[in-house]
């Protein structure tokens, strides 16, 4: 649930992106330069695409070494991610295939973000398929958000508002999208959440617990600055205390 006055919506990357803001959006210039930047990024990195780059290297038709500057860029940063999340995050699939959608639409909201910044929008919400990138506030008050209950469609396991710190929600899970990670052993969350400053860091963190399970949730709580709440298969939650005391927070 999230709570705004106006919204620029549209269909992208297999998803639906809404923009909002405080103030009236349509025919907004930036509008259109959001949707090319998603678009652009759906066009390079699609493995469902078959003109996309990351297409045409897993059919053996280009060299990784040979992509482009963007998509080798990108590998790299994937692969630094699986270093500092000890393998939990990886851009290779179990049949080696290099696959870049645990990376790539956190890079395409940071990009669409850039792009409302530099338009001159000082209060703006992001969404992308449940992951959330904000600036600024609603109305003078924080962007609130609330954080789906996995086994009850439609209820909320509570509400998180989004400042200064954390800037960035992502939710990795199987509700929706069935199981769509590769676990590394025996699947133990349903569901994983992460707050953090920044997207790309919530979104990666929130696919590497879901894959790593409760020891890659321990250690990540350690070593990174974010907030965790995750969901395992019987239902039992587990949260970091900051999540907990923002959890409190009762919906407008």
């Amino acid at each position: 649930m999230i709570t705004a006055t106006t919204a620029h919506v549209f269909e992208t990357m297999g998803t639906t992106v809404s923009v909002r803001a405080g103030d009236p959006l349509d025919g907004h210039p930036a509008m259109r330069s959001v949707e090319r930047v998603f678009d652009a990024f759906d066009r390079r990195f699609s493995l469902y695409r078959p003109s996309s780059e990351l297409s045409r290297i897993a059919r053996g038709d280009l060299a990784l070494s040979r992509a482009s500057r963007a998509v080798r860029d990108c590998y790299a940063d994937a692969l630094e991610w699986g270093r500092r999340t000890d393998g939990a995050f990886t851009p290779h699939r179990p049949d080696g295939i290099v696959d870049l959608s645990g990376i790539v639409k956190a890079d395409a909201i940071a990009a669409a973000g850039a792009v409302l910044d530099a338009a001159g929008i000082a209060d703006w919400l992001l969404n992308a398929g449940g992951d959330v990138l904000a600036r600024g506030d609603h109305s003078g008050t924080p962007w609130r958000l609330g954080i789906v209950d996995p086994s009850m469609p439609g209820a909320l396991q509570g509400t998180v508002s989004l400042g200064d710190q954390r800037r960035a929600l992502a939710t990795s899970g199987t509700a929706e999208r069935g199981e769509h990670i590769w676990r590394h052993g025996p699947a133990h969350y349903r569901q994983v959440s992460v707050l953090a400053d920044d997207i790309v860091t919530a979104d990666v963190l929130a696919t590497a617990i879901l894959a790593g399970g409760p020891r890659v949730c321990d250690s990540i709580a350690d070593r990174f600055d974010v907030d965790i709440l995750a969901v395992d298969g019987d239902d039992a939650v587990t949260a970091t205390p900051r999540m907990r005391a923002a959890l409190g927070e009762t919906p407008a």
